[in-house]
């Protein structure tokens, strides 16, 4: 499997929680429970984001300089961090249900911005064979994941 299929993979599964979570926001009725799906979604970016970093950003990265979009990318990952972490000093309610909403938000931005741009520059950039040993780092990181669970 080539690195662009594992993580394309990985995004459907995020684009079904971000549908998920913006159906049940509204519907939740404590900022503990707010918080519940903030620190879930926190938890599942940070894993992805750190390895797309290492086996897909880190690789491209003279080509998103050229681009104009090595801070862009690294400054959107700070904004979603920012909502999720801003859930956990608030006490209101409605204020708990906006921030992961606009954590959300941004995050299908970034998505949608990886898909656009990264992933066929990936697939531009990098030959067959690098892809798909990046791959197979994905899968051994996979697999070292769930073991530890």
């Amino acid at each position: 499997m080539k690195i662009v299929q594992a993580l394309l993979a990985e995004h459907v599964v995020f684009h079904t929680l971000f549908d998920y979570l913006e159906r049940a926001t509204p519907r939740l009725k404590t900022v503990a429970e707010v918080r519940a799906l903030a620190d879930l979604l926190a938890s599942m970016l940070e894993e992805h984001s750190v390895v797309e970093d290492q086996l897909l950003i880190e690789p491209l990265e003279p080509s998103f300089c050229q681009l104009g979009q090595d801070r862009n990318f690294h400054e959107e990952h700070e904004e979603i961090e920012r909502h999720l972490a801003s859930i956990h000093t608030t006490r209101k309610l409605a204020t708990a249900k906006r921030l992961l909403i606009l954590a959300v938000t941004w995050s299908r931005k970034h998505f949608d911005k990886e898909e656009r741009i990264v992933f066929p520059l990936a697939e531009k950039q990098l030959s067959a064979r690098s892809q798909e040993l990046l791959g197979k780092h994905w899968t051994e990181r996979r697999k070292l994941a769930v073991d530890q669970a």
